[in-house]
């Protein structure tokens, strides 16, 4: 047996690459510390742990409410489903989503590692491929909420779109810079903020707009509609999981499971159906002029101003999120660089996505992005909860820098990871993919679930299969 392992661990690899000066650092010592976070992927010691769950609920709703939400509820109309059908398809695929991000979310306390560092202990080396996913994923969410905060802002201010961009992405990099603390902080003063003006908004929507809408398709083309549209909005909700961890990570470890889970649900499916809410009742006001949208619908003047300034800022909390756990995925993949630093790379790289978003089709764009993006996601996690599953069964907290991952274990995760998005593929719909099986169900995008379902019977099975060996090898040790 490997020194430091105990019967029922693996052996194997040793994750020390969560360890080294650049993954290290210091961190915030209480809520209200917001020195600059240079701490990265190593787990957070116990005795550095503060807060409680209470604000993962803030840290988690207030991201939601912006514009990327408003914009995504409106494509429900766009596929035609109507009001109530399309909020029902929303409404389903958020909470499924929204359920996942919530039992992730309680790793944090029990490894204070992120998400990404925690999934090493099931790939090994091999999460560099996932990690550099997420990295990407970071760089397009980033784009996708930068994109409105930008309108926005070159409305309210006069000025080119790609300068507005550069303003919107400028104050989100300096917080993100900052990192966790700030981040919480800034969370729950929006939550306040964002809540009161988008709650102005369905005021005045309400009382001067048509919001009930009937489906405009019907038979089997509402049916693909509806199921398409409760993927959008699980895919909204889900690439939250490779996040989930990132921001409950300084939560001490004896805090109850349970309420880590329940507010952590509760902030992202109530801030989803919130604003994606809005954004079917606004689907004929806004559209695709949606910054311009919300401006006409509170009437112009100095409402309509605030309201796109608070679109602006809105835009900024949800990026600074993105850019954060975009840090720690780069640190994942193994770049020796320091969080701060990586946290302004992300930010930099969204710039260019965001003007080509821009640049042509955006409800298209937005669409492909916004599911190719996060596709890979339901494996990913089908893995690493198995794998947790197994590895924390009977353990109130795990150290993943001491954890160790089996060689065969590792290349196992990866080929399961591959083969499940392989098998995905005929189940996409978007303009860029559309698969075979998708295209004969009349647009029905079941991809997800496909996914997440191919991974845990293929990983799942793995393990199964090779468990009476290890048992064996562990008792001979």
């Amino acid at each position: 047996m490997i020194p430091g392992t105990s019967k029922g661990a693996p052996s194997g690899l040793p994750s020390s690459a969560l360890t080294g000066a650049a993954f290290s650092g210091n961190g915030p010592s209480a809520a209200g510390d917001f020195s600059v976070e240079t701490h990265g992927i190593a787990p957070i010691p116990e005795n550095q742990r503060y807060g409680n769950p209470g604000r993962l609920f803030t840290v988690w709703f207030a991201p939601q409410v912006n514009m990327t939400g408003v914009f995504t509820g409106g494509l429900a109309i766009v596929l035609g489903l109507g009001f109530w059908l399309g909020l029902l398809a929303m409404v389903i695929g958020t909470v499924l989503g929204s359920l996942v991000v919530g039992y992730l979310s309680t790793w944090g306390p029990r490894t204070g590692a992120g998400q990404l560092p925690n999934a090493r202990m099931a790939f090994g080396p091999t999460v560099m491929i996932p990690a550099a996913l997420q990295w990407l994923s970071s760089i397009a969410w980033d784009a996708l909420v930068g994109l409105f905060g930008g309108e926005a802002l070159s409305i309210l201010l006069g000025i080119p779109f790609w300068s507005a961009v550069l303003i919107v992405l400028g104050v989100q990099g300096v917080i993100g810079f900052f990192g966790y603390e700030l981040i919480h902080r800034l969370q729950a003063v929006l939550t306040l903020v964002l809540f009161a003006t988008f709650l102005v908004f369905t005021v005045k929507l309400v009382s001067g707009h048509q919001i009930v809408t009937p489906a405009s398709v019907a038979g089997a083309d509402l049916v693909g509609a509806f199921v398409l549209e409760v993927t959008i909005a699980f895919s909204l909700a889900v690439s939250w999981a490779t996040y989930a961890a990132d921001f409950s990570r300084y939560l001490p470890a004896d805090v109850l499971p349970a309420k880590v889970f329940g507010f952590t649900v509760a902030g992202l499916t109530l801030g989803y159906v919130f604003v994606q809410g809005i954004g079917i009742a606004a689907a004929s006001v806004v559209g695709e002029h949606t910054a311009e949208g919300v401006r006409s619908v509170m009437g112009g003047g100095l409402l309509g101003g605030v309201a796109l300034l608070v679109i602006a800022v809105a835009s900024i909390g949800s990026g600074v999120m993105n850019d954060y756990s975009g840090s720690l995925a780069l640190q994942t993949v193994g770049v020796r660089v320091r969080r701060p630093v990586s946290a302004v790379i992300v930010t930099v790289l969204a710039f260019l996505l965001i003007m080509w978003l821009h640049a042509a089709d955006t409800a298209t764009r937005f669409t492909d992005v916004l599911l190719l993006v996060s596709y890979w996601i339901p494996a990913f996690v089908a893995v690493t909860v198995i794998d947790w599953r197994i590895r924390a069964k009977g353990r109130a907290t795990v150290n993943p820098a001491l954890e160790f991952t089996d060689g065969r274990d590792a290349a196992a995760a990866l080929i399961v990871f591959v083969v499940s998005y392989a098998l995905a593929i005929p189940f996409m719909n978007t303009s860029l993919i559309q698969g075979p099986i998708a295209a004969a169900w009349h647009g029905a995008d079941i991809a997800y679930f496909v996914n997440m379902a191919a991974a845990a019977a293929l990983y799942g099975g793995y393990r199964l299969f090779t468990a009476p060996s290890r048992r064996t090898a562990l008792t001979t040790d």
